[in-house]
């Protein structure tokens, strides 16, 4: 038996076919236009796991989805969505209808957490706290193998965190979030200002020399070929990270960090500066959690949502 799990993020939407062991058989990714008609978001993704489902060609038992904002996980529905036009819909009844399959749904970060905790990172700790650096920035807090819940569907946000008073402005409403500084949107937004800077930079050739388009990854390799302006556009991207994760470390004192998203392609390059600046600022002045990279990648989200259905029904 298998299980489809549907990571939906504000820039991709991954859908993939998952063992029971945690295994990724099968993933398809499509655009996620974050920003059209929610019932438009909504099709595409049923006509995804349709397609994970008939490509893969195994038995599937249900399908499990992971959205990146709050949802009321009893009812199926989505509320607050910093960053796909998902806002106040019954996501879990209407892909019911479309697909004809059970449906589970819950935060994306609350699943990427899951799932470095089923098959992960964090396999086996009691308490794991996933951070989700992608176009935004999610949390996922596992207590004991089971997602720590919330009273009215709002917790875990610590992306809209606000780390900087008055600072820039967030898609929820506020300013100075964490999401606004630490997410990859944050570090393309701060590589494109310094290439404005310092036109004559590697980071701006490297730029140039791709047609203008500045990604998440532009600034990493500018800064391993050495170029000052990247490196330094990392380290306060880097710093910012950590000013986060202390944070996190000093609320939940879990026993390991888990760096999740895009950016944790990065490894060690991302790990050990947030380790130091942790290390500096962390109450008590000693680092006891583990801060690593999210094991499962970017499909810790798909996985976790894939195991949404055993989690919710104690088969984990």
């Amino acid at each position: 038996m298998k299980y489809v799990g549907v990571d939906v993020g504000g820039t991709n939407i991954a859908a993939g076919a998952v063992s029971a062991e945690g295994e990724v058989t099968l993933k398809k990714t499509i655009s996620a236009r974050a920003f059209r008609e929610g019932s438009l978001i909504m099709k595409d993704i049923a006509d995804l796991c349709r397609d994970v489902m008939s490509e893969d060609g195994g038995e599937f038992a249900y399908i499990g989805v992971g959205v990146p904002g709050a949802v009321e996980t009893e009812t199926g529905v989505s509320r607050k969505m910093a960053n796909i036009n998902l806002d106040d819909l019954p996501i879990r009844d209407e892909l019911e209808k479309m697909t004809g399959f059970r449906v589970f749904l819950a935060n994306d970060a609350d699943c990427a957490a899951l799932g470095e905790n089923v098959n992960g990172a964090a396999r086996g700790s009691g308490m794991s706290v996933t951070v989700t650096l992608g176009t935004g920035v999610g949390c996922g807090v596992i207590i004991d193998g089971t997602i720590l819940k919330s009273s009215f569907s709002n917790g875990g946000e610590a992306g809209h965190q606000v780390i900087e008073y008055g600072g820039r402005q967030c898609g929820c409403g506020r300013r100075g979030c964490w999401e606004r500084y630490a997410s990859v949107t944050a570090l393309i937004y701060d590589s494109n200002e310094a290439i404005k800077r310092a036109p004559s930079s590697a980071l701006a050739k490297l730029a140039r020399r791709g047609g203008g388009r500045v990604t998440g990854r532009l600034a990493f390799e500018a800064a391993a070929a050495g170029d000052p302006t990247a490196i330094s556009v990392i380290d306060n991207y880097l710093r910012y990270v950590a000013c986060g994760v202390t944070n996190l470390i000093n609320i939940f004192d879990p026993e390991i960090v888990v760096i999740g998203g895009g950016v944790s392609e990065q490894g060690d390059v991302i790990i050990e500066p947030i380790k130091k600046y942790v290390a500096k600022d962390v109450y008590g002045g000693i680092l006891r959690a583990k801060i690593v990279t999210a094991a499962l990648g970017n499909d810790a989200g798909l996985v976790g949502a894939a195991m949404l259905g055993r989690h919710r029904l104690g088969r984990l």
